[in-house]
């Protein structure tokens, strides 16, 4: 077994191009010794948001405080508040938005361990 406080967790940047105000911890993986899982924790502040992207996995998705918009392949949002779920299929185009001015949006993700 292990523990992990995510304020223990190392915050690095999100780069990736069209990335804003995104950063990203990830507190188990497979370095860890997960068989199948990873999961990335992203903080997204006020006015920012991830890569508008796709990818081939699927993303499992709880939020765990703050609100935002879920973007999909055609623009249309789909608002996400602290407590609620959200599942990306695998080849769907997606970015998360913040749309709080004043608190972050914090994400779980659970993605393939391949790929954290």
């Amino acid at each position: 077994m292990k523990k992990v406080n995510l304020k223990d967790v190392e915050s690095v940047r999100v780069t990736m191009e069209g990335a804003k105000n995104a950063y990203r911890q990830v507190p188990l993986s497979k370095n860890d010794g997960a068989p199948n899982f990873s999961f990335r924790v992203f903080t997204i502040h006020p006015d920012g948001h991830t890569p508008y992207h796709t990818h081939p996995f699927e993303h499992l998705n709880y939020v765990i405080s703050g609100k935002g918009v879920l973007v999909d392949v055609d623009g249309k949002t789909c608002e996400i508040n602290a407590g609620e779920f959200a599942l990306v299929l695998p080849g769907e185009k997606h970015q998360y938005r913040n749309t709080s001015k004043t608190e972050p949006l914090v994400v779980i993700c659970a993605v393939p361990k391949e790929y954290e």
